[in-house]
């Protein structure tokens, strides 16, 4: 479900090493087309002893290439050896404390202010902030200090009782009897835009299941498909947020997988907890 349009502060190339081949040619013969003349009775021996030699710079090379050839980690130019790809996890220590059941604790770097946006995330993203009480505790273990109070009115703005309404929730944000609601964000990776020692821009790609489970229901569960773009500031030892914004996409073209029925959505949904995020 959508974190708000924007809340918060305003401040401010083949084969083993390379695309050649290599080719071992065999002992001539009289009956090689591709060989010659045939040769003296003493090439047999030294031709046994080129393919050997060949074989063996062969199995050298594709050991030494299937060591990951090139490892700028190990050269002398001081390359990084905890550099990771953008999709890789790095080993980063998980958090391994909670504020109000959201996981807090980050690392004091760009690795831990990733897994600070895409854990808020999750969390500005739950069915926890369609309850007024609820989503004042979890805006208040996330916001920095100095941003709690405009982010909460912004949120508040949003799940107005009307909101609810429309949704089909009451004013406590409970869904109808018999009926099972439905709100969950699913990070798929994070880009950092912007970081300094104490501050940092990151963008959470997301999936998300929004909607009622229920014969009755009139809004059944849907999947979408956003970026959160979130401002952290680090702030009494943990990374804290200042502002979000959301934005519609990257969206992938649906599959063709059969719709499951509103019961086993239901169930699953009960029965398939979510995770803690770490970069």
């Amino acid at each position: 479900m959508s974190l708000g349009d924007e809340h918060g502060a305003r401040g401010d190339d083949g084969g083993y090493g390379g695309t050649g081949q290599t080719r071992t040619r065999l002992p001539d013969s009289a009956g090689d087309v591709y060989g010659g003349a045939r040769r003296g009775g003493r090439s047999s021996s030294r031709s046994l002893v080129t393919v050997v030699g060949v074989v063996v710079l062969l199995i050298a090379a594709i050991a030494f290439a299937n060591r990951g050839g090139g490892d700028s980690g190990s050269d002398e130019s001081g390359g990084d050896k905890t550099k990771s790809a953008p999709t890789a996890a790095t080993g980063e220590r998980p958090v391994d404390t909670k504020a109000a059941g959201i996981p807090s604790g980050y690392a004091h770097n760009e690795q831990g202010a990733q897994s600070a946006a895409a854990n808020y995330t999750v969390a500005l993203g739950s069915d926890g902030m369609f309850n007024t009480a609820k989503r004042h505790e979890i805006v208040q273990a996330v916001a920095d200090p100095g941003a709690v109070d405009q982010l909460q009115s912004g949120f508040d703005a949003d799940y107005s009782a009307d909101f609810l309404e429309k949704i089909g929730l009451d004013k406590d944000g409970a869904a109808p009897s018999g009926t099972t609601f439905v709100n969950r964000t699913l990070p798929v990776g994070t880009k950092v835009t912007s970081h300094s020692a104490d501050a940092a821009t990151v963008e959470v790609w997301c999936n998300s299941l929004f909607g009622l489970t229920g014969d009755a229901s009139t809004n059944p569960v849907t999947n979408g498909w956003f970026t959160v773009t979130m401002k952290l500031n680090w702030a009494s030892g943990d990374w804290k947020v200042l502002e979000t914004r959301q934005k519609t996409g990257p969206t992938p073209v649906n599959g063709d997988n059969p719709v499951s029925g509103t019961d086993e959505i239901g169930k699953a949904v009960e029965e398939f907890g979510g995770f803690t995020y770490a970069r």
